[in-house]
């Protein structure tokens, strides 16, 4: 577990690059590749400074990435592989890379998005874009895979020097690009990126990318937030962009401040439906706590249940796993 905490903090790590640590760490790797190291290394402020650095290039000979990063990957697998079995190297893979492979290859997934999104002015310039994307070794957010492999061995320790003190870089026969860790990270419980008032991820030369739990968002739309009306929620044509805006605003505020209608009450609560044009029914049951706060007043709660929901005790019983009728507490806490 200490492998994967010091590389959860790898993943999370903001602000400038160690760039000595970094280059050290690049041409350790060429030399464990058998590669003569580059002759030049050049730095960017962002991957998407990195990219169209690398469209630029000149002199820098082909892509070495198979034998800089795929290939001592490969071998490094295989050897434990080996070695524990195939029971072996699959607890190892759970109790390591496993715990980081998941949020950190989604925030990598958009941080490509956005390379490729902020870089397109035409429609074939996708795909070269992302044929540069496909030389690049991932730096910090490697973390998962390299956590795997952590003190067992050398093999892989320019690649791990790398990772902890820079970005993506991109490495070729006689020159590599690396990138600038960003200024800012944001994310929710869950590793999403997450932020209401600003964006979640941001480089030094400003490429930056906005999310609301893990939902990408328009940077200027995060502006209007803190401003919204029910009014203002119910005419947003964006489905999820509304969804966004309830979350925001807060789907028991909202009833409360629409003048919507409670649909069923029973001893459980109160059910409360709000509809949603091109988007399903957002529905919610009211619950009153049994047991008293300490001043002596009673904590109300607002439990989202699925839209086919008929009765409130019917969403009560939803949240416990049961059915309506199997739902009957003996003592409420």
């Amino acid at each position: 577990m200490q492998y994967v905490n010091a590389w959860r903090a790898v993943v999370a790590a903001t602000g400038r690059a160690d760039r000595g640590a970094a280059e050290d760490g690049v041409r350790l790797a060429y030399r464990r590749a058998g590669l003569a190291e580059p002759e030049r290394i050049i730095w960017a402020d962002s991957p998407r400074a990195a990219v169209e650095v690398v469209e630029k290039l000149s002199g820098a000979g082909r892509s070495v990435r198979e034998e800089v990063r795929t290939r001592p990957w490969a071998e490094e697998r295989r050897r434990m592989y080996d070695e524990l079995g195939p029971a072996g190297w699959s607890a190892l893979w759970s109790a390591t890379g496993a715990q980081l492979w998941e949020t950190t290859a989604a925030l990598a997934e958009r941080i490509r998005t956005g390379i490729v999104a902020g870089l397109t002015t035409r429609p074939e310039d996708g795909s070269d874009i992302r044929l540069v994307l496909l030389d690049a070794v991932l730096g910090q957010h490697d973390a998962a895979w390299l956590a795997a492999f952590d003190g067992r061995g050398d093999r892989l320790t320019g690649l791990a020097e790398v990772a902890r003190n820079a970005g993506w870089w991109w490495p070729y026969e006689h020159a590599v690009v690396i990138s600038e860790r960003p200024d800012e990270l944001h994310r929710d419980e869950a590793g999403r990126l997450d932020r209401g008032d600003g964006p979640a991820l941001s480089y030094p030369d400003g490429f930056a990318l906005y999310a609301w739990r893990g939902m990408p968002v328009p940077a200027e739309f995060l502006d209007g937030l803190a401003s919204l009306t029910p009014e203002r929620i119910r005419d947003e044509e964006n489905a999820e962009l509304r969804r966004v805006m309830l979350e925001y605003y807060g789907y028991d505020r909202y009833l409360l401040e629409s003048g919507a209608e409670p649909v069923h009450r029973d001893e459980t609560g109160i059910l409360w439906r709000i509809a949603l044009e091109g988007d399903e029914d957002v529905v919610m049951v009211e619950v009153v706590n049994s047991t008293p706060e300490p001043d002596g007043t009673y904590r109300t709660y607002w439990l989202r249940v699925p839209p086919r929901t008929r009765t409130a005790k019917e969403g009560v019983a939803w949240t416990f796993g049961l059915e309506g009728e199997a739902y009957a507490p003996l003592r409420q806490t």
